[in-house]
């Protein structure tokens, strides 16, 4: 089969009630082209939320993800259906890297970091998935997701000061519709709560609408080059570790959905998203990640057809070309920005969470408890620190933390050769076994 063919599901209108629309199969194009634009709705009120936040162009973020969805699917030989948007685990080193040197120094970040990732790919595809477990197992991933969301809480909070009756308002509509509305509503609740706060914003005389009315209809996105400071690099190095996460996570959903064995193209799927990162910070668009919001409309729709992909790519590409629509992006008021920003932000730290259990992290276990606890703090209250013209934030310091001190107290308690370490202050009678416990009770 041709790479750009896709056999036809059935009679190409039904799908049967146990069945579903294989990647490399399609229903009638009329179907195919519909489902590909609620893939568009699903992404984008996620994607065009991270160039407001971070002060990138609307309109090269969105035409980058198309460009980057294209990227994606030729790499991994349309067997893998994702669009890949704008990734929420960028926005703090962006926002850093913004203001130590510019747009141009945050777009070199970009760029090497999906250097990084694409390597990561290559090493996958030669050598399968097995180092990355052993060095990133869920502790440790899952500490450095909660961290970046937590210590992206300080700038919610300057947004939502902003205007706290608006920030209410969008963050209280997120919440609502996500519970109140199923199928392809719910899954936009972030693009309806930000409609219900600029709304609310326009009423309260908060919303600006001068630069879309100067903004012409018709005319290419607000391109920008990077610049190279290898002095930021390690802002963006701990996102590395999420994307890792995050890819391998999309392949493993994606084929207990679909029954195929997707684990030969994991490297394919690492590489394919570092190549549209790299493309994307090279241009002015938003590193990018798979979309967990487009694997919710292939379950709801049980279409896995990477063919609507290619068509929702086209229409994020036909949307990016509209400065009106860019500037009426731009123009979201920071209060509507705050109310979405503590849900979203929120949402980034509970998702580690989410990565501990999961893993069934035992943090009983002081091996894991400890790691975790002291990166979370070190991300929550920024810690930095300065070597020569380089300066560590918090998220940088944390990721560290969380992986030399996992390693270490792992290392020592296998030379100690004891099973389980030292019991912790989380520990609970019963949760160990009578030697276990005895042995912890020695070592006190």
């Amino acid at each position: 089969m041709s790479m750009m063919s896709w056999t036809l599901h059935r009679d190409g209108k039904s799908i049967a009630p146990d069945g579903a629309v294989r990647p490399r199969e399609r229903l009638t194009w009329p179907r195919t082209i519909g489902i590909g634009a609620q893939h568009v709705l699903a992404m984008f009120g996620s994607t065009f939320i991270v160039p407001v936040l971070t002060g990138f162009p609307p309109t090269a973020t969105i035409f980058f993800s198309a460009v980057g969805t294209v990227i994606f699917l030729l790499i991994t030989g349309n067997r893998l259906p994702s669009y890949v948007g704008s990734s929420f685990a960028f926005i703090a080193p962006i926002t850093a890297a913004m203001g130590a040197g510019g747009m141009g120094v945050a777009l070199g970040g970009l760029v090497m970091t999906g250097l990084l990732l694409a390597l990561v790919g290559v090493i996958v595809h030669v050598s399968g998935t097995r180092w990355i477990e052993l060095t990133m197992p869920p502790v440790v991933t899952g500490a450095i997701v909660m961290l970046i969301g937590l210590n992206l809480a300080p700038a919610a909070w300057g947004m939502v000061q902003a205007s706290l009756g608006t920030a209410l308002v969008s963050g209280a509509a997120v919440v609502l519709i996500t519970v109140l509305f199923r199928g392809i509503l719910g899954r936009l609740s972030i693009l309806l709560g930000t409609a219900v706060g600029c709304v609310v914003a326009a009423l309260r005389g908060e919303y600006d609408l001068t630069g879309v009315s100067q903004a012409s209809w018709v005319g290419l996105p607000d391109f920008h080059a990077p610049e190279f400071d290898l002095s930021v690099l390690a802002m963006f190095v701990p996102v590395l570790f999420v994307l890792i996460a995050e890819n391998i996570g999309h392949v493993k959903s994606v084929a207990a959905m679909t029954g195929d064995d997707l684990d030969p193209i994991t490297g394919r799927a690492l590489l394919a998203d570092g190549v549209a990162t790299t493309v994307a910070g090279l241009g002015g668009g938003s590193g990018t990640t798979t979309y967990a919001e487009n694997i919710g409309v292939m379950a709801a729709t049980r279409v896995y057809s990477t063919a609507a992909y290619w068509f929702a790519a086209l229409f994020a590409l036909l949307l990016s070309l509209s400065p009106k629509f860019g500037a009426l992006i731009a123009a979201t008021p920071p209060g509507v920005l705050g109310g979405l920003a503590t849900v979203l932000f929120g949402m980034i730290a509970v998702l580690g969470a989410r990565i501990w259990a999961q893993g069934s992290v035992d943090f009983g276990n002081p091996v894991n408890l400890m790691p975790a606890g002291i990166a979370l703090v070190i991300g929550a209250a920024d810690y930095t620190w300065t070597a020569g013209d380089m300066t560590f934030g918090g998220i940088v310091l944390g990721t560290a933390a969380a992986l030399v001190t996992y390693h270490l107290m792992a290392a020592v308690t296998r030379w100690r050769g004891a099973d389980q370490a030292v019991a912790s202050p989380a520990y609970v009678a019963g949760d160990l076994g009578a030697e276990d416990a005895a042995s912890a009770e020695q070592s006190r």
